[in-house]
């Protein structure tokens, strides 16, 4: 018998403001901070896609962004990305 446990993921402060967008043009006037990546928790792993969303947001914040630009999702919920500060 397999039990599949999932860690339970909380939104750093700030994470819960950081804007989520696919254009371009959203961040043209923005400096980038990092890359997004969002995986399981070995290598090679997939998402964990319940906490991926967190993850995700958490990231941007920890980068010192306040706005993602998403490059990649699954199921409808980012996992790549470039971290931006905009003003």
């Amino acid at each position: 018998m397999h039990i599949l446990l999932s860690a339970c993921f909380s939104l750093a402060p700030g994470a819960d403001k950081v804007r989520m967008t696919k254009n371009p043009s959203d961040v043209a006037n923005c400096s980038a901070v990092g890359n997004i990546k969002v995986s399981g928790e070995g290598a090679g792993e997939a998402a964990d896609i319940a906490s991926a969303d967190t993850k995700f947001r958490n990231q941007v914040v920890g980068f010192g962004g306040n706005t993602a630009f998403i490059t990649a999702s699954a199921l409808g919920i980012p996992v790549d990305g470039i971290a931006y500060r905009c003003p």
